[in-house]
């Protein structure tokens, strides 16, 4: 017992008020979820990084500031303070934080209808899928929920196909990835990965699994020769990677060997689609049609997990009922706020948007002194620049000056940081926001 009440007074002393509630046998009006919420909010930032490093799994590093709104390109923290948000949670928020109209569709559907599963048919389902797969063109969609059950989806539907349409002997099929990928943390997804803070340490690893250099297409093309191998995917633009982006040419020529050795092209377009690059995928910078498309992160404007997989009949027709699925892919709550989220890039003009202010924003980039910043990249308004570090600053050092001034960005692979804000940010915010990078970057 002593053990027990020794907990109850621990949980008393992180939430007094909410104990006195329970104790004193306050009015239900004001309830223990409201409590829970008035303290939630009291907490300093100190005490939320505390909190989560006592009772959370230490699998991030995060940035030390702790947000509890947002709305727009801004986010304010729980002592008041704004920032810029300039990683759009990995590019999930394309369409702002808390937009209006995707909240309201999930609030909408909220209080109709949120689950089903897919062994009974809903209302809403067969309006996504109509929509979304004729947006972008495709004969169908699988829907699912994370970008990298859309990654896993699009392995599954290929490994099918190859064994169905291509004649790959059973077991056999090769599906080739690029160095420098990144599409998730499943055992699938680290299987083809090069970057061992991702693999190290959880082998054995997925066969059928093989690697050719990002951007080299005399190495593909020797890959592809191999009549087992049943897709090639690839990023349009490796964002985890650093923004890399490839030659002029490059997509166009992936395509073209793609289709004269009878090997899937899948597009992995879940950070670099939805208009982040300019356009509404970041193939359409080269007009080329991938077989398969993968969808995630912006289709639900940050507000719930929401993927997909786009392809024609002759590959998504290859899986039959029971060998793939999701309880949670395709509900209801998730087709309505994903049509609401591409809605809002289309009526907004998201797109062109992300094409104007990303050429503005690397026009003063370009402008950082180069003894600091030695390259800067990108494609509309996925961006980056690359630290040349020294004893007295580094990417993360540069990215807590960065918060200090005001803007929320994040390093990656050590040395870069990555420019990613919402597509709704206007040319007068662009600039300050340049001004702010600018002026933490010159403070060093």
């Amino acid at each position: 017992m002593n053990g027990v009440h020794s907990l109850i007074r621990g949980v008393r002393r992180v939430t007094p008020a909410l104990g006195r509630a329970v104790h004193s046998g306050t009015s239900a009006s004001y309830s223990v979820a409201s409590r829970a919420k008035h303290e939630e909010r009291s907490l300093t930032s100190e005490e939320v990084y505390a909190r989560e490093d006592r009772y959370g799994a230490h699998n991030y590093h995060p940035l030390p500031v702790a947000l509890e709104r947002g709305e727009g390109v801004h986010l304010w923290d729980v002592e008041g303070r704004r920032y810029f948000d300039f990683l759009s949670a990995y590019s999930a928020v394309n369409q702002g934080h808390c937009h209006p109209k995707i909240i309201a569709a999930l609030t909408a559907q909220a209080s109709r209808l949120t689950l089903t599963s897919r062994a009974f048919y809903n209302d809403v389902l067969g309006a996504y899928e109509q929509f979304i797969s004729t947006l972008f063109g495709y004969d169908k969609v699988l829907p699912m929920n994370t970008g990298v059950e859309g990654g896993e989806t699009a392995c599954k539907l290929a490994r099918k196909w190859a064994y169905t349409v291509k004649g790959v002997p059973k077991y056999e099929a090769k599906i080739i990835f690029a160095d420098g990928n990144f599409w998730g943390r499943t055992m699938a997804a680290i299987s083809s990965s090069t970057d061992p803070s991702s693999y190290d340490g959880f082998g054995p690893f997925m066969p059928g699994f093989e690697l050719v250099p990002y951007n080299d297409i005399p190495a593909l093309e020797k890959a592809l020769q191999d009549p087992n191998v049943a897709a090639f995917m690839v990023e349009p633009i490796q964002g985890e990677a650093g923004v890399v982006v490839p030659d002029p040419g490059y997509l166009t020529k992936v395509r073209e060997l793609c289709t004269k050795h009878s090997v899937l092209f899948i597009a992995d377009e879940v950070q670099t689609g939805l208009a982040r690059t300019g356009r509404r995928l970041a193939v359409d910078h080269e007009a080329v049609r991938p077989d398969i498309v993968v969808l995630g992160k912006a289709l639900s404007g940050g507000v719930y997990p929401v993927s997909a997989v786009l392809c024609d009949d002759d590959v998504m027709l290859t899986i039959k009922p029971g060998e793939h699925g999701s309880t949670y892919g395709g509900n209801p709550l998730a087709c309505r706020v994903s049509i609401a989220a591409l809605e809002v890039l289309e009526e907004e003009n998201l797109a062109e948007n992300a094409e104007r202010m990303g050429q503005i924003l690397r026009a003063e980039l370009d402008k950082l002194p180069r003894e600091v910043v030695s390259a800067v990249r990108g494609k509309g308004l996925l961006n980056a620049i690359v630290i040349r570090e020294t004893e007295d600053y580094d990417a993360w050092k540069v990215c807590l000056r960065l918060r200090d001034n005001g803007l929320l960005a994040k390093p990656t692979h050590g040395d870069i940081i990555r420019f990613a804000p919402p597509l709704v940010i206007k040319e007068d915010e662009v600039r300050e926001c340049a001004d702010i990078i600018s002026r933490s970057i010159m403070s060093f």
